[in-house]
């Protein structure tokens, strides 16, 4: 993809916007742009998934650092058989992974925010680039090429090509994946995508699990994502919670937040559904152990609103084995002995105003968005 590509494509999106209805709601301009574009950026569409290539994990540069990181240590099954044992060999051994840290765009949020409070016009047009944003980082994710800096005139260092998009943004899964699915069907690319909202929902409803809470951000939860995509998997017969926890220093006292809001619905809870790749489950469970010891009067309430096989659910295992599962039955496994290998990507802003995808390091990536995390 040439450096030219994406002000053409914003010019022309912006020209022929117009109001979008949600319900069914038409794909963006862009999309229809980018087919158009059978020489550059369309192409890279047509031939999205029908080569070997790596797992491109896309979103807000710590969600997409911690879930690689996941990935690389992740030993849950057996290589051979795919049984539930681990072999003490990494699941995604042989495997690339391309961590496209979106800080051009980030934080998610600001999207939505700037968009609460608006006519409804004026609210689609604003959530509009947010869907383009994941439509951009999609072609970036396809091309084989990036920039080395933000001042080179031409793309100069070769990557792979992403066979398997990770989409990290809750927000992305309402606004954004249906885009990208759309605009792979217009041509004829094959690339599988993965949220962790969908995983998740998915995971709960063939647990059993029919009482359902969500832990998010006040910006999800009041966007309307998780409701959204909740409806749209007809689970017809289950009740969805989205929830955001009183502000505080420790995930042990969010947590008994959470659940203190649930219990005024007066509903058993199933399963309660974390909303982020960076909450540190180790002092989650903690928490939640000493809650089923009964301690307190609340503990005890709690423990009465738990249903007995009450789960809690994180969004990496999750959208670990949604991947995995994905990756076996569509055969996009390398088959190589090698450790899994991961390559950082940011989106910085071009002299053009536009998005571009430079590579970066490791330990560029770790020290300025992970550093102070568990």
């Amino acid at each position: 993809m040439r450096k030219c590509l994406f002000p053409l494509i914003v010019l022309l999106a912006a020209v022929s916007c117009k109001e979008v209805r949600y319900q069914p709601r038409p794909t963006i301009p862009l999309v229809h742009v980018i087919a158009a574009d059978t020489a550059g950026a369309g192409r890279l569409a047509a031939m999205a998934g029908k080569a070997t290539g790596s797992v491109a994990i896309i979103g807000e540069p710590e969600d997409a650092i911690v879930l690689a990181r996941h990935f690389q240590g992740c030993d849950r099954v057996d290589n051979v058989d795919g049984t539930a044992v681990r072999d003490s060999l990494p699941d995604f051994a042989g495997e690339s992974f391309d961590v496209i840290m979106d800080a051009f765009s980030a934080p998610y949020a600001r999207f939505w925010t700037s968009a609460e409070g608006l006519a409804d016009t004026l609210r689609h047009t604003a959530l509009d680039s947010l869907r383009e944003v994941a439509v951009l980082n999609a072609v970036c994710a396809w091309d084989s090429l990036s920039w080395r800096s933000t001042a080179d005139a031409e793309p100069l260092l070769r990557k792979n090509r992403a066979k398997l998009l990770i989409y990290t943004s809750s927000l992305q899964a309402q606004w954004g994946l249906f885009d990208v699915d759309t605009l792979e069907q217009m041509t004829g690319g094959k690339c599988l995508v993965v949220s962790p909202v969908k995983t998740l929902l998915e995971e709960a409803y063939a647990s059993g699990a029919r009482s359902l809470a969500v832990w998010t951000s006040r910006e999800v939860r009041n966007s309307g994502a998780w409701q959204a995509v909740f409806a749209s998997m007809g689970y017809t017969d289950a009740y969805l919670s989205v929830i955001t926890p009183d502000a505080a220093l420790d995930v042990r006292t969010e947590l008994r937040s959470v659940l203190r809001q649930y219990s005024a619905t007066g509903r058993v809870l199933d399963a309660l559904l974390v909303d982020s790749f960076t909450v540190d489950f180790v002092p989650l469970m903690t928490e939640l152990s000493l809650i089923r010891g009964g301690v307190t009067a609340e503990d005890n309430a709690f423990q009465a609103m738990l249903a007995p096989d009450f789960r809690v659910l994180d969004p990496s295992a999750s959208v670990i084995d949604a991947t995995y599962r994905l990756m076996r039955e569509n055969h996009l496994f390398t088959h190589r002995i090698a450790l899994p290998s991961v390559h950082y990507y940011e989106t910085a802003e071009s002299e053009e105003g536009t998005p571009l995808l430079v590579e970066t390091s490791d330990v560029y990536a770790q020290s300025t968005y992970v550093s102070n995390l568990h």
